[in-house]
């Protein structure tokens, strides 16, 4: 039997870890499971930094960016020494059981950690790359595009007065997915994604024949992990052969993190909160949960860390009807 579950937040911050971290200890507290938080993720699990938590500790946090129990990444976890004394640490406070929110690398450390100690673990996709197979949505990244969203209003706002194209880099490594759909959202004229790469002479006839239709301000969008290189990149190939814009970066950075969770963040992260807690009771391990059409679902973590969540590609064929 489960009586005492680990719950921890690690690799990149997203707004709605908080959500879920509260999620999971009122649903352990509900189910009469005593809870403990790790903190800076798998580094304090294997420094042994855990602390008892209950209903009043989570109390406020629903609308809190970042993560109370802070986050790291840890190479010392990487090897088979790291996770064993990770596993002494569970082992020496009385945890049965282990709630991983995070990413793809925190899952991948969760599964390893499962498969040669047996301790049984839980997934909730913390992520503003949307980038998790077993789940619509990662928790953050709806906020993330809001913020975003947000940002390229105010340029676009700049970029009008002065007639200016603008390149604006957005977050997603290995993920198009912030990229695409704030580029539909603020009416980009190009929207370059790791997953469907835009040729920069692609871009400048989109460019030329929008120029020649009268538009005389433009956004285009790069995911960072595009493979034509950042923003910077990308500019500096267009202006060598394209000079008729003045052009103008703009990396946005780490203030998509950042900010309280949106309403569908918060509900998604705390239904899925209670959902880890449900399943780990009745006995799952090694999985993920999600939330796919509405209904949460569970998927085997290594599924979950090594399958594609992509883009939908007739988003991409929408946006360049709309951006005419």
């Amino acid at each position: 039997m489960i009586k005492r579950i680990g719950v921890l937040t690690s690799g990149g911050d997203a707004p709605g870890m908080n959500a879920a971290v509260r999620a999971v200890v009122r649903a352990c507290v509900f189910n009469k499971v005593e809870v403990e938080g790790i903190f800076r993720g798998y580094q304090g699990l294997i420094e042994g930094e855990f602390k008892r938590l209950n209903e009043r500790t989570v109390a406020k946090i629903l609308g809190r960016g970042g993560t109370i129990l802070k986050s790291s990444r840890s190479k010392d976890f990487l090897t088979p020494e790291g996770r064993g004394r990770a596993a002494e640490q569970l082992k020496r406070h009385g945890i049965d059981a282990l709630i991983a929110i995070g990413g793809n690398g925190t899952f991948t450390g969760a599964h390893v950690l499962c498969r040669e100690t047996g301790i049984p673990v839980m997934g909730i996709p913390g992520s503003i790359d949307n980038d998790l197979y077993g789940t619509d949505h990662c928790i953050g990244f709806d906020t993330a595009t809001n913020t975003v969203v947000e940002c390229i209003d105010k340029i676009r706002d700049t970029a009008t007065s002065h007639n200016r194209l603008f390149f604006v880099e957005v977050m997603g490594r290995n993920s198009g997915f912030i990229a695409l759909k704030t580029g539909i959202a603020t009416g980009a004229i190009a929207i370059i994604l790791p997953e469907d790469e835009m040729s920069v002479d692609e871009l400048i006839e989109t460019l030329q024949s929008t120029e020649h239709s009268g538009k005389s301000s433009s956004i285009v969008i790069v995911a960072e992990g595009s493979k034509s290189g950042g923003a910077y990149e990308i500019a500096r190939k267009v202006t060598e052969k394209y000079s008729e814009y003045e052009t103008r970066v703009s990396v946005l950075g780490h203030l998509q993190r950042g900010g309280a969770p949106s309403c569908y963040d918060r509900v998604m992260a705390s239904r899925m909160g209670v959902a880890a807690v449900e399943g780990l009771l009745q006995g799952r391990k090694d999985v993920m949960i999600g939330i796919i059409n509405d209904r949460e679902t569970y998927t085997p973590l290594e599924d979950a860390i090594s399958r594609n969540h992509l883009p939908n590609r007739d988003e991409l064929r929408i946006a360049r009807i709309l951006s005419i």
